[in-house]
């Protein structure tokens, strides 16, 4: 027991002083505090004065209107009244005076048509807005020259009333969706980025002592079996420690700030929910998924002597992981599915599928014991067998030859 803690001491705290984890970490955390304030950045790249664009009107009637429009709408746009002719007004927006030329006339139907000259070819901020608001104007002077009143125009806009009510009084609201599909999205985000790195890590550092002879010491001092477990616990601490160091700043950064963006995003994600068991869960099926994985993974690093070899080995696992996350948003559209029910209790989709319809849906508990029954026989299945293959791993050198190794480890096992 005392040498299981020895490795898994040096596992972590190696990594935990690495480079690449404090370059990744403060990364991210740089990438959250931006996010946290990216109102603020909004606003200090924001502060121009505003766009001015010239107007040439044809019709004498439009220009008020449309201006009076633009302030309603409190759009930053100023326009100008121009009336020194449309070739000296292009001219003028070609040496950069003014952000655009607008001329306005009527049809042959008496209703406004426009023409917005500038320098850009693309589509631009006041190109749109110009052209929402004299969609407005249009509407208006056609209703009005029709005999219809505000009244009557603006009842038929209006949005009808379509109210839907669930007959299973067990069935969440749509606020708890909401927040409930803002926590899955996050827990199937952090699942797949943990066992695609962290798994990775776990196969290369097993390679690459292997690769530097350094495993033939380690496993002389800890069998090869506590060395593994030892690894994977090891690599799990540093992801949970590295998870909780962006989680608990998270939430410091975006509860300090009192804009309506950060309000929105607690919301969007779920942090404001008060819904523990779906946190218990998350967590519940984030170590189960992990340890899974994990333990394949460290099984796959075993089996090659040279690093590079790795990537090719894990291809599959990380095929694995890329599907149950495909499905998994698949799922958060139609989370009661057939096709999603069926999955859940596949062991390797479990931890994202069933925890997706567990935040989604108000489903039986023997459908949830079932399924973490499910995982869990499977993790204990894969960690025999993988321990069993690992003893024999560490012990081949030379080129991999893909899964034809696992036969060549567990016969080497298999004679001790």
């Amino acid at each position: 027991m005392n040498k299981f803690f020895i490795v898994l001491g040096h596992t972590y705290f190696s990594r935990i002083k690495a480079k690449s984890f404090l370059i990744s970490t403060g990364i991210i955390l740089l990438f959250i505090t931006a996010f946290a304030n990216l109102e603020t950045i909004i606003d200090f790249f924001s502060s121009y004065d505003e766009e001015k664009v010239i107007v040439i009107d044809e019709t004498g009637e439009l220009f008020t209107p449309l201006e009076e429009s633009l302030a309603l709408a409190e759009e930053e746009l100023t326009l100008v009244l121009y009336e020194d002719g449309e070739e000296v007004g292009k001219e003028a927006v070609r040496e950069g005076e003014y952000e655009g030329l607008l001329t306005l006339s009527y049809n042959d139907e008496q209703l406004p048509e426009a023409t917005y000259y500038e320098n850009s070819a693309v589509e631009s901020y006041s190109q749109t807005v110009l052209e929402q608001q004299l969609q407005q104007i249009k509407i208006a002077l056609a209703t009005e020259r029709a005999g219809v009143d505000e009244a009557t125009l603006g009842a038929i806009y209006k949005p009808m009333t379509f109210a839907k009510i669930s007959l299973d009084e067990t069935a969440k609201t749509d606020e708890e969706l909401d927040a409930a599909r803002g926590i899955v999205y996050v827990m199937l985000f952090v699942l797949y980025m943990a066992v695609i790195i962290y798994g990775q890590m776990i196969a290369t550092d097993v390679a690459t002592e292997k690769s530097s002879r350094v495993m033939e010491i380690l496993i002389s001092s800890a069998s090869p079996v506590t060395h593994m477990f030892a690894k994977i616990i090891g690599i799990a601490l540093l992801g949970i420690t590295q998870m909780a160091i962006l989680f608990v700043y998270s939430l410091m950064m975006f509860r300090s700030k009192s804009s309506e963006v950060s309000t929105m995003m607690l919301q969007e994600f779920g942090f404001t929910s008060e819904n523990i068991s779906l946190y218990a869960y998350a967590l519940l099926f984030f170590i189960l998924g992990y340890l899974l994985y994990a333990t394949i993974a460290a099984m796959l690093g075993s089996l090659v002597s040279r690093v590079e070899d790795v990537q090719q080995l894990t291809m599959p696992l990380v095929f694995l992981v890329m599907i149950a996350f495909f499905i998994a948003m698949f799922g958060l559209v139609v989370p009661d599915a057939k096709f999603i029910t069926i999955t859940s209790y596949i062991p390797f989709f479990t931890p994202m599928i069933m925890f997706l319809r567990i935040g989604m849906l108000d489903i039986a508990a023997w459908e949830i014991i079932l399924s973490i029954v499910i995982l869990i026989v499977t993790l204990v299945l894969f960690s025999l067998l993988s321990a069993r293959i690992y003893r024999g791993g560490v012990l081949m050198y030379g080129p991999s030859r893909s899964f034809k190794d696992f036969r060549k480890a567990f016969m080497l096992t298999k004679k001790e």
